[in-house]
């Protein structure tokens, strides 16, 4: 099934859903010791592997991490072809001084914002779904 690309419909059908728990990025050298199970994405970049895994998990392997994020789905699925999404979000979220990472996979945009800011980042992204014109 094709995802969403009228940039209209991504915004008005975004529906952000925060996810239970806290989350980190944590970069490793390599997986032996990760169970993938555990991980909620990784990516390998040239300086080591980035992953995503839950603070418990991360504390429990003894992992270093400098950041603690709340985990917001976009419940549209947007197609990976799809223009302005992430541009329009993030610079609502921008205007009131919310950092986010995001990261497109097949079905969802994934968007992790600073812990403190996690219920205001869905306040601000519901208010601009439901007034988009």
């Amino acid at each position: 099934m094709a995802g969403e690309t009228n940039l209209a419909q991504l915004i008005k059908g975004m529906s952000p859903k925060l996810n239970a728990g806290e989350y980190v990025f944590v970069t490793v050298n390599d997986l032996h010791n990760i169970d993938r199970n555990d991980t909620i994405c990784e990516f390998r970049e040239k300086e080591g592997i980035t992953i995503v895994i839950s603070k418990k998990r991360a504390d429990e392997l003894k992992l270093p991490y400098e950041h603690i994020a709340s985990w917001i789905r976009l419940m549209i699925h947007s197609s990976l072809d799809a223009v302005g999404l992430t541009a329009l979000f993030s610079t609502e979220l921008a205007k009131y001084i919310i950092s986010c990472t995001v990261i497109a996979v097949y079905y969802h945009d994934l968007i992790f914002v600073d812990k403190i800011d996690a219920v205001q980042a869905v306040e601000v992204l519901t208010r601009l779904s439901e007034n988009y014109k």
